[in-house]
């Protein structure tokens, strides 16, 4: 039985596994430079700071994580074992409970995360040519169409 609960402090480190292995998975067209920048940045200044949703198992052990911003879906990884298996549709669904107009930037080379958020009900409603760091990862803005 999956559940999903807010982010324990203690659980960061696990956080960031489920992303670095998720991102190795799904990301590879990221430099090996850029993956080490983003590794460093999720650590230290992202995953430590900010709110968390986290599926776990029946024992408790976190599979995956959602960060949200207000209606923005900041981040959403599964850990890849765990992938196909409806998790990120079930964070999905939790995030409409608590938002309305929810919104997420994909990379335009993950083409796995473009279809997924699609089939959740979103729609491509723009593109920027870098991301938020400004490098040359250009981004597919999402918005969920009611």
């Amino acid at each position: 039985m999956l559940t999903i609960r807010p982010l324990r402090p203690y659980e960061t480190e696990t956080m960031f596994n489920i992303w670095r292995t998720a991102v190795q998975a799904t990301h590879n067209f990221l430099s090996e430079s850029d993956f080490e920048f983003f590794s460093n940045m999720v650590r230290n200044d992202y995953l430590p700071h900010c709110r968390f949703w986290v599926v776990v198992d029946a024992s408790d052990a976190p599979v995956a994580f959602m960060g949200m911003t207000g209606s923005m879906i900041d981040a959403l990884f599964v850990a890849p074992d765990q992938h196909g298996r409806g998790i990120g549709r079930l964070l999905v669904e939790h995030a409409r409970g608590l938002e309305d107009g929810l919104a997420v930037d994909v990379n335009e080379q993950n083409e796995g995360a473009r279809v997924f958020y699609r089939r959740m009900g979103f729609k491509e409603v723009g593109r920027s040519e870098l991301d938020g760091t400004g490098r040359s990862y250009p981004l597919i803005h999402m918005k969920m169409v009611a």
